[in-house]
């Protein structure tokens, strides 16, 4: 298994996963659309004997309060082909994910996700640092991780995502 960034030859496949892991085009819709738009941070791929099973992307997110905005990511979408999911190949792309953001100095992730898959990663709920999300989701599903500490300390607000999402 190879977890590497996306190339321009691998979109089709990235869209035929997205499509089969979340069984809908909405999801594939929208990494086209972040991705045509300037706005992926991050795009990687797991390959597993030539073949595109896995995608993670990685878009700018931001919590705002009151004037002041502090820049991050937003995790959105994971997807694995549905005859390879529960083989650790999601784990492999998150974990490789936040590596590299680390590395390239993003301050925090947020995610809204399964409230038992992300804490394994070192997600807590966002509420944990006063940060409520842009969407009316339950509190458990939405989530946050500084990726450089104290990123989120006294950064009580709203977290937002890219406008594509709400497209």
């Amino acid at each position: 298994m190879t977890v590497r960034p996306e190339q321009p030859e691998d979109v089709p496949a990235i869209r035929i996963v997205i499509e089969q892991a979340f069984g809908r085009a909405a999801e594939a819709d929208l990494v086209d659309a972040l991705r045509r738009n300037g706005k992926a941070i991050l795009s990687l791929v797991a390959e597993y004997d030539g073949r595109i099973v896995g995608h993670i992307l990685f878009s700018p997110a931001m919590v705002r309060s009151g004037e002041t905005e502090l820049t991050g990511a937003g995790l959105a979408p994971l997807a694995v082909i549905p005859d390879r999911q529960n083989q650790g190949i999601g784990s492999m792309l998150v974990e490789e994910g936040l590596r590299r953001l680390r590395e390239e100095g993003q301050r925090f992730v947020i995610v809204l996700g399964h409230p038992h898959y992300y804490p394994r990663f070192g997600f807590d709920p966002a509420s944990r640092f006063n940060i409520k999300s842009e969407y009316n989701v339950a509190d458990e599903v939405f989530m946050a991780m500084e990726l450089q500490d104290g990123a989120l300390q006294d950064r009580a607000g709203i977290a937002l995502y890219q406008p594509e999402f709400n497209a």
